[in-house]
């Protein structure tokens, strides 16, 4: 017996991008710990390579779910994907809660991150299939919404149990990881499953009920129904009479444009450096003379900012597209990172055997100088939370085309996992060993990503994902001549409607209709 489902958008978002918690939870299963005497005396005070090892694992296998997430999403379905991803979670907390070294604990970090690499693949992939043009970057934004509370939460239950004595610490937060992996995979059975997806097996009839539910309440003959099921066939069609199979998919026939901008768009969200201030804040507030609980209490300051300027840009997402929040975002970040490192290059002393002990952190800044980093280190994450962190995500979730979007978003957060992992890894020696002119690099790199999203990167908002296709086509607009809105989408629905009281209600099966018609598609 199937499961009744729900197909109220909002719910559909919030259910699945439990699955961006889990990342979150992930984060700051570390960030929270890291710092704590437990885990230095069971470890045996870990740094350089040795943390950046165990900071890396997730990445390294989010890189590995990466890389299958596409394929399996093809296979199964977009939501059976990320119900499948959660087996990997489980088994990944049971081997961190029971570690009795950091080659245990590297391990079970690892198989936490296949989990990862799957849901961060293919929970846009679904929002972005289910979502209204209109809203589609705002219920994309909910993923990292959730990955954030998933590190506010996360971040405070660790700081809860720092005050746990011995190792039952950090093992009995590691081990309320399963709280979310549970909730997800009981939510899952009641959301149905991607009509784009259902349309790309050939389940017509239940692609149409599925998108009629999601979109008209129902209404098959609704306008919007009709025009986007014409839209979904039509270019599914012309895609299956493509002469490229396999990777050619990617970089023929002008695709590589839209592979180029997916997975640049993720690189870029690493290489900003913002998720260095999220994995290592405890070391870059050491730097700034905080310590002990000030420092976790101001850490954990930072990632309430991240929920709170999040919450704010799924408000106007949709309206100031995705452009100006790419351009300016890596703008103002680039500044921020600058002004840290220039502070910390200017004014810091060098501390022989680290601050405190910590051998990743050799700098430190006091008095005036010690608030301006903090502030620009707050900074630095609201401009992020603002921009990169969640355009990142909705941007590289629309370029890609119904056939090639679960291995293409993929690809894309493969990107985001490789230098996510590079960071996660290199960064603590970067600390070490080149200190405040880390931030320096961080900086030069930000300007770069604001100039490539200029030249590279079109408009997508308030377009439907069909006719994203346009503006990658050879031909199509310069990036910096598009904007929000202008949707072909508007007047098929228009020209629907217009048939409609012309030649009366729709069958119940449309999928010929607007070319028997005369339906322009």
């Amino acid at each position: 017996m199937e499961l009744p489902k729900i197909y109220n958008t909002y719910y559909l978002a919030i259910i699945s991008t439990v699955g961006g918690m889990l990342f979150g939870f992930d984060i700051s299963s570390m960030s929270a710990i890291i710092g704590t005497k437990q885990y230095i005396i069971y470890f045996d005070d870990p740094h350089g390579l040795t943390q950046g090892a165990i900071g890396s694992a997730l990445a390294a296998g989010s890189i590995v779910g990466a890389l299958f997430a596409g394929p399996l999403s093809d296979k199964i379905g977009r939501r059976d994907a990320i119900f499948s991803a959660c087996l990997w979670w489980l088994v990944g907390t049971a081997i961190q809660v029971a570690c009795n070294g950091y080659g245990m604990l590297i391990a079970g970090r690892i198989l936490n991150g296949v989990c990862v690499g799957i849901t961060s693949s293919q929970v846009p992939v679904y929002l972005a299939e289910i979502a209204k043009k209109e809203k589609r970057g705002s219920i994309i934004v909910i993923q990292q919404l959730a990955i954030e509370w998933g590190i506010l939460i996360m971040f405070f239950i660790g700081y809860g149990c720092s005050f746990i004595a011995g190792d039952a610490s950090f093992r009995t937060a590691w081990g309320i990881q399963f709280v979310p992996a549970v909730f997800l995979m009981l939510g899952i059975p009641f959301l149905p499953r991607s009509p784009r997806w259902l349309a790309k097996v050939g389940r017509e009839d239940k692609a149409i009920d599925v998108l009629a539910r999601i979109q008209a309440g129902g209404r098959t003959d609704d306008p919007l129904v009709v025009a986007e099921w014409e839209e979904i066939t039509t270019i599914l069609a012309a895609e299956r009479d493509a002469p490229y199979s396999g990777w050619r998919r990617f970089v023929k026939n002008g695709m590589w444009r839209r592979t180029f901008a997916g997975m640049s768009v993720q690189a870029w969200q690493q290489l900003s450096g913002a998720n260095v201030m999220t994995y290592y804040v405890v070391y870059v507030f050491q730097m700034a003379h905080l310590s002990g609980n000030i420092n976790l209490i101001s850490s954990g300051l930072q990632y309430a900012l991240f929920i709170v300027f999040t919450s704010i840009v799924f408000f106007f997402i949709d309206k100031t597209g995705r452009r100006p929040l790419l351009i300016y975002g890596a703008i103002g970040m680039g500044i921020c990172q600058f002004v840290v490192g220039g502070v910390l290059g200017s004014y810091g002393s060098y501390v022989p055997g680290g601050v405190g002990g910590n051998e990743n952190v050799i700098i430190q800044v006091t008095g005036h100088p010690s608030h301006v980093v903090i502030a620009f280190s707050y900074l630095l994450i609201i401009v992020y939370a603002l921009t990169l962190a969640p355009v990142a995500w909705v941007y590289a979730a629309e370029v890609w085309s119904l056939e090639t979007r679960a291995t293409g978003m993929s690809m894309a957060s493969l990107a985001n996992w490789v230098f996510n992992f590079a960071l996660g890894l290199f960064v603590p020696p970067a600390f070490h060993n080149i200190s405040w002119k880390t931030f320096i690099i961080f900086g030069v790199l930000c300007f770069g990503a604001a100039v490539q999203a200029f030249l590279f990167y079109p408009e997508t908002a308030q377009k439907s994902l069909e006719e994203i296709e346009l503006l990658f086509s050879k031909g199509g607009p310069k990036p910096w001549n598009t904007r929000p809105g202008d949707s072909l989408l508007d007047a098929k629905i228009a020209q629907v409607e217009d048939l409609q009281q012309k030649g009366g209600p729709l069958p119940q099966k449309f999928g010929s209709f607007a070319h028997s018609e005369g339906l322009k598609v």
